[in-house]
């Protein structure tokens, strides 16, 4: 069995967001426990969190090749209709990612512009943002990898 390929910052940087969405959301529940209130913070970086462990999951699965596609027409075809077919999916991934790289980068930008501070914490709303155009941008170098060495034969999709 050949091992799958590796995303480790990717599994760091996601098991963190959950280990910390998880002590936050504990110290938030024993607290409005006991004194009745609870911590207005636990929300909004519980949300911002859970969106980073989002994107450093798909990047994972995009480097071991475990999204879910249909692989019916793929597995149909013969060899150079096949890579052809693979290298569109892979173009099609990096134009979709490419845009939510840019756009992302500059709704960051913006909003490190107009200097919004985010409701709960009141820390500027580009800190939370930032984390879209890095993230997508990891993603687009993963379906990268991807698409190369699904060309070249070295990641098999299930039968």
């Amino acid at each position: 069995m050949k091992p799958s390929p590796d995303a480790r910052p990717e599994r760091w940087l996601g098991a963190l967001a959950l280990v910390v969405i998880a002590l936050i959301s504990l110290g938030n529940v024993i607290t409005r426990y006991l004194t009745g209130g609870s911590f207005a913070f636990t929300e909004e970086l519980s949300v911002f969190l859970l969106v980073v462990l989002t994107f450093a999951g798909a990047a994972v699965a995009l480097r071991r090749n475990g999204h879910i596609r249909i692989g019916l027409l793929e597995r149909a075809l013969p060899g150079a209709p096949r890579r052809a077919l693979i290298l569109f999916q892979g173009l099609c991934g990096v134009a979709v990612l490419g845009l939510i790289t840019w756009f992302g980068a500059r709704m960051a930008w913006q909003e490190y512009q107009w200097e919004t501070l985010s409701p709960g914490l009141g820390v500027p709303q580009w800190w939370y943002l930032v984390w879209l155009p890095l993230l997508s941008a990891v993603m687009l170098v993963r379906q990268v990898q991807q698409t190369r060495e699904r060309l070249m034969g070295r990641l098999e999709d299930e039968p």
